[in-house]
């Protein structure tokens, strides 16, 4: 089973690159954004984690791994997952590590887009253009949310790395080329 992290801040290009992964793979893609946006907007659950989003904020450890698990237990016979925008910390990924091996799995790799900032705001601030996304829109939501990336998303690489499954590639240049390095990342193992 092929089990993918996809790693990097706000912008990177985790969506567009899981989108080539999925047809390449036929990977299940789980986007921890996409689940919380899909959460019925009445429900108190998607309440508490717009709460934190809209300010650029992380939801919770605990809410977080509950809603994954949910998840990933509606594709009981999938060839692999790709877990974008999960885990976000070091709890979450030590959750994650427990809950795959509890299934008889385990992560594959970590694939890491390592981006500069000044390119990921110009790419955040384009998408909200097309996506209608408030927190793409405003400069300093977006700074939030790569400052929280850097402080509490990026040391969960350790957490890979330290496991000799962190592949770091480079996140600039066309999707095609960023693709590619992403494929032969993979398929080196």
């Amino acid at each position: 089973m092929l089990n993918l992290v996809l790693f990097g801040p706000p912008g990177a290009g985790k969506g567009t690159q899981s989108e080539k992964l999925i047809g390449k793979y036929g990977l299940v893609h789980i986007s921890t954004g996409d689940v919380f946006r899909a959460l019925n907007p009445d429900s108190d659950l998607a309440k508490l984690a717009k709460s934190y989003s809209d300010k650029g904020n992380l939801v919770p450890d605990e809410i977080t791994i509950e809603i994954l698990e949910n998840e990933v237990a509606k594709h009981p016979d999938a060839k692999g997952v790709i877990y974008d925008g999960f885990p976000r910390t070091n709890t979450q990924a030590e959750a994650l590590d427990k809950f795959l091996s509890s299934k008889g799995s385990g992560i594959t790799m970590m694939v890491a887009l390592d981006v500069n900032e000044g390119e990921l705001k110009t790419r955040l601030l384009s998408r909200a253009k097309v996506s209608g996304r408030a927190d793409d829109a405003d400069p300093d939501i977006i700074q939030t949310r790569i400052d929280n990336y850097n402080k509490q998303t990026a040391p969960v690489a350790d957490f890979y790395k330290s496991q000799g499954k962190l592949r770091l590639i480079d996140g600039i240049g066309s999707i095609d080329e960023i693709f590619n390095r992403i494929c032969t990342a993979i398929d080196k193992g």
